[in-house]
């Protein structure tokens, strides 16, 4: 029998709509008895569901990435969507539902999630229970996820209604126990209120003298009274300051494995015992911390107050013995500016940033450029000893004679400048005999060439090692060592030519220095963390040996950061000589090693090194001559009217340098000071430079930079603008403007109550008062 066209057409329609009406992927004979049983409690979406579907599903089927066609993270989609087996849910049968299927492992080729664990019986039981009572998935689910920033604790604050009468904090505390059906407990008695009160407030107990006296006075305002009589006291600032200084991790030492001390921490914590004891406004108290150098310059409180920036770990080895060029000196830098910004962030704002380092923050809403926009407004920053007055009077004393001292000095080049420009290089040659103090006097008779000397190979980085050493011939003991510096008018450098920056004098049996060495000395300034400055001519002398067992048969004296020339590096020097207990030097005409050498005979050699031949500094009445010498030459261009003008200057400027002189020694404090060229760094202080950059760092890797970072704030703290405007070429010194901002936008978020500021501020609100001016 054959069938008409249309009754095929019908027929392999029914077949269709049989074979697609069978469960999916073969159902049928999966065993559905392997599946947990659904929970038997009412399942709600939000508290049981949703979490399920972020943690464990979303990864492949959320906005990102949609395997299959299929996501969950938005209710049509998740309820119709997938590409071969929709409805992947199918409400009021769970054990139909192919996510079900999948999620429980009955199918080895479809198992969800395809990495990690599996989701537990539990959890499969919640979502069987949800699709068993319908999937219920509310509207509100489905909306847009809030904003990352919309942060409840960034939300203005709002003044609530006092719910009674008297303190407010007991009509709250009231208002809490009624709705909780409790009973306040009693109220304490005179003895208990006065101990309570002495503890909170001093942190020492009354007298029994105290104690009586309180309980003895019933008159009004009694309480007050001692409550005013103890915020006066001394002990108050003492107690609360510690709470304070817990927050910000000040310590006496550096930590880390070193853990220097250092002596001049303490003005800072004198500093906030002194603001709570003055009740010093809280607003004020922000500024002076994070930038009084710039908000307050040249006051006692504005400069002890960047202890605060400097009160965290310090890793002495990576900035004293690293240079900043080597990966480990630009890791233990990035960590210093990082505990100075999560120090002021963390202190300030309650907020962690340490995360943002390497990726934008998972649970703050603090972005990575963010982090390294904060990182920026410290970058002109390093820990140091900053020397300042106290006292007003002699402050503004100081202040008054570097102005006047200023002024002379810029008049006096303006009327000496026409006169150098007449001089021409007659007047350049005298001033750089003068400024390099030096003589062509030899210590061996008849030598006419006293700039010779040692000579490393040129290098073109600083942080390159080189070394040099003698052979004593035998084990000698040794008193002390001394380093003879080099003259030499190459690149205008003339006296301390070559001197190293950095280095260390080392004696040892070892000629290859791997077993038995002592150090006799190592260059690093404890106090200012300091380079070696140039020592002109005048010698460099290792202490006297504090043991007799000191000594070797080899000295070597290594630079580990060398001297800079115009365009490269070089280690030099005119004579290294060895004395014993008996002041003998015997390392003379001794032979000489050295890492390299560019043995340039007769004016550069190693042998040299030890021929006791070596430059001398002038005297005194030498160099006065120069003066003097200089003086005339200029005074030979000048009219008698330049002459005069030119007289009363120096005598004014002699009067303003005693003066000075006459002032008592300053006051020194660990705090956050400009950066001004130390280290393999050269900042724009006194050596110049340009500002030091901060990089967006690939996974906080400091070896992988990206843009650079523009000085600002969190965007989250709506400070405007969020990033502070600097010039490219401003100085470093600029970009304490972002940390002034900074301060002001933390100070003033407090006081109008904007922020989270205001969150933590709230403890310290009765110590520092209320207003921010």
């Amino acid at each position: 029998m054959s069938l008409s066209v249309s009754a095929r057409t019908w027929s392999l329609a029914l077949l269709s709509v049989a074979w697609l009406a069978q469960p999916v992927f073969g159902a049928e004979k999966l065993d559905l008895t392997k599946l947990p049983p659904a929970v038997t409690r009412a399942v709600d979406f939000a508290r049981d569901i949703q979490p399920i579907l972020e943690s464990r599903c979303q990864k492949c089927h959320g906005p990102e990435k949609q395997k299959g066609g299929w996501r969950v993270d938005v209710k049509d989609a998740a309820m119709t969507g997938g590409d071969e087996h929709a409805p992947n849910i199918v409400p009021g049968k769970s054990a139909e539902s192919p996510m079900i299927q999948f999620i429980g492992g009955l199918d080895e080729d479809m198992k969800m999630p395809a990495k990690g664990d599996p989701l537990s019986a539990e959890q499969i039981g919640l979502l069987r229970a949800w699709i068993d009572q319908g999937a219920v998935w509310p509207e509100s689910a489905g909306k847009p996820k809030r904003d990352p920033l919309d942060w409840w604790s960034l939300k203005p604050i709002v003044r609530p209604t006092v719910p009674g009468p008297g303190n407010p904090i007991d009509a709250f505390v009231r208002a809490k126990l009624a709705e909780k059906n409790l009973s306040p407990s009693s109220e304490a008695d005179a003895r208990t209120l006065c101990r309570r009160l002495y503890f909170d407030l001093t942190g020492l107990p009354p007298t029994p003298e105290e104690m009586d006296a309180f309980a003895a006075d019933t008159s009004p305002g009694a309480y007050e009274r001692l409550v005013d009589k103890l915020l006066a006291s001394p002990r108050y600032g003492e107690r609360w300051a510690r709470h304070w200084l817990d927050v910000v991790h000040y310590g006496d030492t550096h930590g880390y494995d070193k853990d220097k001390p250092r002596p001049n921490a303490w003005p800072y914590r004198d500093y906030v015992i002194r603001a709570f004891n003055e009740d010093k406004p809280y607003a004020r108290f922000v500024e002076e911390q994070i930038a009084g150098d710039v908000l307050f310059p040249n006051t006692r409180d504005g400069i002890e107050a960047l202890g605060f920036i400097a009160a965290g770990p310090w890793d002495y080895i990576g900035h004293s013995e690293v240079p900043e060029t080597k990966v480990d000196g630009k890791i233990a830098r990035h960590l210093d500016r990082d505990d100075m910004v999560a120090n002021t962030i963390g202190t300030f704002c309650s907020v962690t940033v340490h995360c943002a380092q390497c990726h934008n923050h998972k649970f703050d809403p603090i972005t990575q450029e963010d982090y390294y926009s904060l990182q920026a407004d410290f970058a002109a920053l390093d820990r140091t000893d900053r020397k300042y007055y106290r006292d007003d009077a002699t402050n503004a004393r100081f202040r008054e004679l570097q102005r006047r001292q200023q002024q002379v000095e810029s008049q006096l080049a303006e009327l000496e400048k026409p006169l150098q420009e007449k001089a021409g290089e007659a007047f350049a040659a005298l001033t750089h005999k003068i400024d390099g103090a030096s003589s062509v006097a030899a210590k061996k008779q008849g030598n006419t060439s006293p700039d010779f000397g040692y000579h490393s190979a040129i290098s073109q980085t600083q942080d390159a090692t080189k070394w040099v050493e003698v052979d004593l011939g035998k084990h000698v003991g040794i008193n002390y060592v001394t380093l003879r510096p080099c003259y030499d008018d190459f690149n205008a450098v003339g006296a301390g030519f070559g001197f190293p920056v950095r280095f260390k004098v080392e004696a040892s049996d070892d000629p290859e220095f791997k077993t038995g060495v002592m150090l006799l000395w190592r260059r690093h300034d404890e106090t200012f963390m300091n380079d070696f400055k140039n020592p002109g001519l005048q010698p460099f002398t290792t202490g006297g040996a504090k043991d007799d067992g000191i000594g070797g048969r080899y000295v070597r004296v290594t630079a580990t950061k060398l001297a800079p020339r115009k365009n490269d590096f070089i280690f030099a020097l005119a004579e290294l000589q060895v004395f014993d207990a008996a002041g003998n030097n015997v390392a003379q005409g001794k032979a000489v090693t050295a890492f390299d050498s560019i043995e340039a005979p007769p004016r550069w050699r190693k042998m040299n090194l030890t021929d006791g031949i070596a430059p001398v500094a002038a005297s005194a009445d030498e160099k006065e001559k120069l003066v003097q010498e200089r003086d005339a030459l200029l005074l030979s261009f000048a009219d008698d009217e330049t002459k005069a003008k030119r007289a009363a200057l120096l005598a004014e400027k002699s009067r303003v340098s005693d003066d000075l002189k006459k002032l008592p020694p300053p006051s020194v404090v660990y705090a956050g000071g400009i950066h001004t060229g130390t280290g393999a760094f050269r900042g724009t202080g006194p050596d110049g430079g340009k500002p030091r950059p901060i990089f967006v760092l690939a996974r906080g890797q400091v070896t992988q930079p990206g843009k650079e970072a523009v000085p600002g704030a969190l965007s989250a703290l709506s400070f405007e603008p969020a990033r502070f405007a600097l010039a490219p070429d401003a100085p470093e010194g600029d970009r304490r403007a972002g940390a002034r901002a900074l301060a002001i936008g933390q100070a003033e978020s407090a006081h109008v109550a904007k922020h989270r500021e205001p969150r933590l501020a709230v403890s310290f609100r009765a110590r520092f008062g209320d207003d921010a001016e």
